[in-house]
């Protein structure tokens, strides 16, 4: 799809043909490099593998939906928590809330519950000259967190989006449609919302709906367990379990 400012161009330049008496049809794909001159921005793909401290999240911006994605550094150290990316107040605050939410399920994922003395934390959003705020992200940087304090992978074919609670409660967002979006032209093939925006999801379009599994989560357990690829020990003991393929998405757990 077009951008607006793009589209503004090709409608003058026709309707310039129109008044010039030239005859005009709608541009083919292969006019529109006459049109709009060489592409500007490159289009955002998903990783191409698997990795650790590496998650696709999702953002609403001006111009509709963008992939944001977030890398996290673990080194040696004192206990001290970076966060850059050019980042606003609420956005910092979030990352804070994900590290205290981590250190209360530590144990739960095989980290070190003493990490947050004997480790530094960096946080990091590229594309650090575009300034960044809101609390959507909180899902995402828990999850980048709980997979580079384990050592586990996360999936690269997975985006997530939701605002994360101290008790890691998964809350709702804005701008659903428009990350979505995003989410359909980087390739992306499961997105994790909150369960609270399933409201929202007759204002999905069509061909993304089609071509995206959603999965509702409640709470941060339910997003890690469908963005952590699993252990290699894991996968050889489902391979051996069943000789039947095993299913792309376990769908949420929902309370009887």
């Amino acid at each position: 799809p077009f951008r607006k400012p793009q589209l503004f161009l090709v409608k003058t330049k026709l309707l310039l043909g129109f008044f010039n008496k030239v005859s005009y049809t709608l541009p083919r794909n292969s006019d529109l490099l006459g049109y709009l001159g060489k592409r500007k921005v490159r289009p955002d793909r998903i990783p191409e593998t698997d990795s650790v401290g590496l998650v696709n999240g999702l953002a609403y911006t001006e111009a509709g939906g963008d992939m944001l994605r977030v890398e996290v550094a673990v080194l040696d150290g004192t206990g001290k928590i970076e966060t850059t990316g050019s980042l606003g107040d609420v956005m910092k605050e979030s990352a804070q809330i994900a590290v205290s939410y981590v250190r209360s399920i530590a144990k739960e994922y095989g980290i070190p519950t003493d990490f947050y003395k004997t480790k530094d934390i960096h946080i990091h959003f590229p594309e650090g000259a575009i300034p960044k705020d809101g609390p959507s992200a909180g899902v995402t940087m828990v999850t980048a967190l709980v997979s580079a304090l384990s050592g586990r992978r996360v999936r690269r074919d997975v985006a997530m989006t939701g605002e994360i609670s101290l008790r890691g409660k998964v809350l709702a967002i804005g701008g659903l449609r428009e990350k979505n979006m995003a989410a359909y032209s980087a390739g992306v093939k499961t997105v994790l919302i909150p369960e609270g925006n399933m409201r929202d999801f007759d204002e999905l379009d069509p061909a993304v709906k089609e071509d995206i599994r959603f999965i509702p989560c409640r709470t941060a357990a339910d997003v890690l367990a469908h963005a952590l690829a699993a252990k290699k020990q894991e996968q050889v003991k489902k391979t051996h379990e069943s000789r039947e393929p095993l299913p792309k998405i376990i769908p949420a757990k929902v309370d009887g």
